[in-house]
């Protein structure tokens, strides 16, 4: 199984040869195209995505063709619709690649299993699941307290590699702006 993600687990916990080998065991790799969808709004959710390689969108339309962007991710992160596969009701957003992407799936039952045999690994979930909570915050807080050129140059600063991976539109609809604003906007 891939390096990546024992790199990826052994940065919160170390792990044995053995106990990757059943953790590995609990995981499906699959590859998608770009525009492939992972997961559609109204479908059922069970299952979520560790990134390998490739980028992934999370968002939603507006009846007026309008997109907002949720979520990206790239290469050693996790998404899904964590409201549908936490609460088992349909997804409230679309999410779908970028780019080529090649992902490890973990099914809800599969993690559960994982960490019901794995206090290590009960560990490292819930070390990922405060992370992205604190990350959500962030971002939250971002909105409510920062103007769109400060928004622009955070999102640089922390992930500058995202913007030679995605249309400058892709960024204006994470960033709240239309792209004639995005435009105006200048990196310091």
């Amino acid at each position: 199984m891939n390096t990546a993600l024992r790199q990826h687990i052994e940065q919160i916990i170390p792990i044995s040869d053995d106990e990757f080998e059943f953790i590995s065991s609990h995981f499906q790799q699959k590859k998608y195209k770009k525009h492939q969808f992972l997961i559609q709004e109204g479908d059922p959710v069970n299952q979520e995505f560790f990134v390998l390689n490739g980028l992934l969108k999370a968002y939603v339309n507006q009846d007026d063709g309008k997109m907002h962007i949720i979520q990206f991710a790239m290469e050693n992160w996790w998404i899904s619709d964590y409201q549908a596969l936490i609460y088992q009701t349909k997804a409230s957003y679309d999410i779908d690649c970028i780019e080529d992407t090649t992902i490890l799936v973990l099914s809800a039952e599969n993690k559960e299993k994982l960490c019901s045999a794995s206090h290590k690994m009960e560990h490292f979930f819930r070390q990922k699941t405060l992370s992205g909570y604190v990350a959500m915050q962030k971002r939250v807080l971002s909105f409510l307290v920062n103007d769109a050129q400060a928004r622009y140059q955070q999102l640089f600063d922390l992930y500058p590699t995202l913007f030679q991976r995605i249309p400058k539109s892709m960024i204006a609809a994470y960033l709240g702006v239309s792209r004639e604003t995005l435009s105006r906007l200048k990196l310091s």
